[in-house]
């Protein structure tokens, strides 16, 4: 893995890194000891694809329509009626409008989803969405989810490791999703992956003890959330945060430091040819990076290529 960043053009954004990497990690005033350099990134739209559902939501309604098939009461009822129908006009309205301040359909489809798989432990549920992600194919872009993570992106995460930066996710996807395949795709172990949780509870009997799935919601971790949980489990404010929606404000104004230098990474979907063009849900996002000094990564301009054209994997 190259530590220059090749698969990013050369412009204003990749010497907008290079320059703050070194600015934080060379002897001078701005120097940071390797303890504080802190990158936090969201995950869905900014370290792998988002577009057209989330990877885990399509992981849930597959789950929600197996639900639906077995079970003919729920075909009437949202969102089992739009998982079994595969209907992506109901739920994108969902996410959409929880962008845009409305929750009362995800309210409805996160109720739903919390008792998906609820009653099984945590290993078994990491062991339905480990097999999901190595076998599932993206509806569109013609390759597996784990080949669907930003070859640029990934190699921004190598290139931090490589100067002494501590990265984390923290998505609004569960945690125990993306931690089977965090350390394999991003070189993010599963301890530092924040996300969303259920509410868990501890089970004993005679073979042992187990942490149980229950069918209720512990946090959705979007908004302010975010930086509640990073300082939760860190108690440090990050360097560098990635994200790019609205959700991810709170986690990158959480970045702003006032006594050391700090950067801000928004990524603007613009590339309808290699991936895909919308700025749904990041309208607000877009007008606070234009105002508060964030580095907008465009894709069509600043990624040389969106993604590996064979593995994503990184090499511990």
């Amino acid at each position: 893995m190259s530590t220059q960043l090749e698969s990013w053009n050369e412009g204003a954004t990749k010497t907008a890194i290079l320059e703050f990497v070194d600015t934080v990690t060379k002897p001078g005033p701005s120097f940071v000891p390797s303890e504080e350099r802190i990158a936090t990134f969201d995950a869905d739209g900014t370290l792998w694809c988002e577009h057209p559902l989330p990877v885990e939501a399509d992981f849930l309604l597959r789950r929600l329509a197996e639900m639906a098939k077995a079970d003919p009461t729920l075909r009437d009822r949202q969102p089992w009626k739009a998982a079994y129908e595969h209907d992506n006009t109901w739920l994108g309205a969902a996410i959409a409008e929880h962008y845009a301040g409305n929750d009362d359909k995800a309210k409805i489809l996160l109720g739903a989803i919390s008792g998906t798989y609820a009653g099984i432990s945590v290993q078994e549920f990491e062991m339905h969405s480990d097999a999901f992600l190595r076998s599932a194919q993206h509806p569109t872009l013609g390759r597996g989810y784990l080949q669907s993570a930003y070859a640029p992106m990934i190699e921004l995460l190598a290139y931090l490791e490589a100067h002494g930066f501590t990265n984390l996710i923290v998505s609004g996807s569960g945690a125990d999703f993306m931690r089977p395949i965090s350390q394999e795709v991003f070189g993010i172990p599963p301890e530092r992956v924040i996300g969303s949780t259920t509410v868990l509870e501890y089970a004993s009997d005679d073979e042992g003890s187990r942490i149980m799935r229950k069918a209720a919601l512990g946090f959705l971790d979007d908004g302010a959330q975010k930086p509640i949980q990073i300082w939760s489990h860190l108690g440090r404010r990050p360097l560098i945060a990635g994200g790019n929606s609205n959700g991810d404000i709170p986690m990158l104004d959480f970045a702003n430091r006032l006594d050391k230098p700090s950067l801000r990474l928004l990524i603007l979907h613009n590339d309808a040819e290699r991936e895909f063009a919308y700025r749904t849900g990041a309208e607000n996002a877009l007008t606070r990076a234009g105002t508060n000094a964030w580095t907008i990564v465009s894709m069509y301009d600043d990624f040389g290529n969106v993604f590996a054209e064979t593995s994503t994997a990184v090499t511990p």
